[in-house]
């Protein structure tokens, strides 16, 4: 560049124009030369979806292990900029802490430089927006055993309250919400997610156990392409159009019937139930398979069709509160909302007791905070079957209790009749009858708190985890319809949250005798 700034080509007709262009390319290229001290960026966030064709290749070839989304590419592009042991600054979503897909990212930043410090924001740590971020520095070279600082907000709700809890964090490191972690420690967790927080039991926990995807098959589901014209509610289909037994993919297609059940997640209940849908899945779904998109390929995308009518563990992929599995006889397929695990049946009950206990939230804090709980976040848990066996038979029992409950109303596609109307709370008057059903609906209640409380119990002592978890399970997590803590919210008085469960089941008799 210097050596053609000093030349005067101004009297040479040809190449005076060409001259300034390479001069101009020669400022850009300088301009990007990894040359600086300190680099400081917010950079633009996109995920693949929303790249065209000609940035998504480019990535491809350039940055291979973080293609997926432009903030992480500009990230390693960023460490290019700056001179060894150089200081970078950013601000950026946190997903790549957790996430499975950014695990490459991750794997960089520890391996190969030094995070020096992070702060986790709240979701609603910007007026006006909802965003999942954090703030995070790092160092151009590779110290592992810098123990960081690091700063969780999550607790602390607003913007307002973002920057001085931060401050004070940093005056006050036994505040509660200040951390010291080396990349040493993220790499004792499968998938070293950047979890700052996990105490010393809790790594020993990952370190000793077997992983779950080595003793069972965690699986994502199908994806139809079309699900309103593939999927029904079950009450919407005639019931001869049904099989909800078919146990095989040879018996479905001896069944000649054309709707089949299907998992799809659901919002949140432990044990048994959010079984509502069907699939269109006659004669082995040969009519989803022959849906074409504009450049002729099949819509849907039929992930892990072996495992298709298998009894399975299941739970879904989105939550708005806490983590929450339930059992899935065999006769259906699942789909992409609804995530199942395959093993034998005796192994399939000790994993419902681990979803369903207060150990999977907990770990599931650090594997994937962000409420998106996929296939591979949930392979990260350990798993202790042998010092667990204990669970299987509370599990069974919850399993009971639970599909009793849901069998008990309309929206069960093996509902027969109203436990109002059952001979055993049969009393002279209504009132009464009611009454003695909510009597035996409050035993349940608390029969199901006792055996979700063994089952905490059982795995908090397997895990060696007393100094942090206790069994308790509030009521407002016992996830019967008949509870009205849970149905209702538990924000409510008891004279409220009774008013409106016996509104409720007053309804449900008008429902019934109208349907008769």
């Amino acid at each position: 560049l210097r050596i053609l700034e000093s030349k005067n080509v101004s009297g040479q007709l040809f190449i005076s124009m060409t001259h300034q262009k390479v001069l101009q390319a020669l400022r850009q290229a300088d301009y990007l030369s990894p040359k600086y001290h300190v680099v400081i960026a917010n950079p633009p966030y996109m995920g693949g979806k929303g790249m065209n064709g000609r940035l998504g290749a480019w990535l491809k070839d350039n940055y291979a292990d973080v293609k997926s989304d432009l903030f992480s590419a500009f990230m390693v592009r960023n460490t290019e900029l700056a001179l060894p042991k150089g200081q970078l600054g950013f601000m950026s979503p946190f997903v790549w802490m957790f996430i499975s897909s950014y695990e490459k990212l991750r794997s960089f930043l520890i391996n190969q430089k030094t995070i020096t410090s992070l702060v986790q924001l709240e979701y609603s740590g910007f007026d006006g927006a909802t965003v999942p971020i954090c703030t995070f520095t790092v160092e151009n070279a590779h110290r592992p055993d810098f123990k960081s600082g690091y700063v969780r907000l999550s607790d602390f709700s607003g913007s307002e309250n973002q920057g001085p809890r931060t401050l004070e964090a940093i005056k006050n490191p036994d505040c509660g919400w200040f951390y010291r972690a080396s990349a040493t420690d993220f790499r004792k967790i499968p998938g070293s997610p950047i979890a700052y927080w996990a105490s010393e039991a809790m790594k020993k926990a990952f370190s000793e156990s077997y992983r779950l995807d080595e003793i069972t098959t965690p699986r994502k589901g199908l994806d139809t392409g079309e699900n309103e014209r593939l999927l029904r509610i079950w009450s919407e289909v005639p019931n001869e159009k049904i099989s909800f037994s078919s146990s095989s993919a040879t018996e479905a297609v001896a069944s000649r019937k054309t709707w089949f059940p299907i998992n799809r997640g659901g919002g949140f209940r432990k044990w048994f139930g959010n079984q509502e849908y069907l699939i269109h899945w006659e004669n082995n779904g040969v009519y989803i398979k022959s849906l074409k998109d504009g450049s002729g390929k099949t819509r849907a995308n039929l992930r892990s069709e072996k495992f298709y009518f298998r009894e399975s563990v299941t739970w879904g992929a989105i939550s708005s509160s806490l983590f929450s599995a339930r059992f899935s006889p065999s006769g259906g397929l699942f789909g992409a909302g609804g995530y199942s695990v395959f093993s034998d049946s005796k192994t399939l009950q000790v994993v419902l007791g681990l979803f369903c206990s207060s150990l999977a939230q907990h770990f599931l804090e650090v594997i994937s905070p962000t409420l998106n709980f996929e296939a591979g976040n949930i392979s990260q848990l350990p798993f202790k079957i042998k010092e667990c066996e204990d669970a299987a038979g509370i599990c069974l029992q919850a399993i009971k209790q639970s599909s009793r409950d849901w069998d008990s109303y309309e929206t069960s596609w093996d509902f027969t009749s109203l436990p109002l109307l059952n001979p055993d709370y049969r009393q002279p008057t209504l009132k009464v009858t009611y009454q003695k059903l909510r009597a035996h609906w409050q035993e349940m209640t608390l029969e199901m708190q006792r055996l979700e409380e063994e089952n905490n119990r059982i795995f908090i002592d397997a895990y060696g985890l007393q100094g942090e978890l206790t069994p308790e399970v509030p009521l407002n997590e016992i996830t019967l319809t008949c509870n009205p803590h849970y149905r209702y919210g538990n924000d409510k008085s008891e004279d409220e949250l009774d008013a409106l469960l016996l509104a409720d089941t007053m309804r449900e008799l008008v429902s019934y005798a109208v349907g008769c």
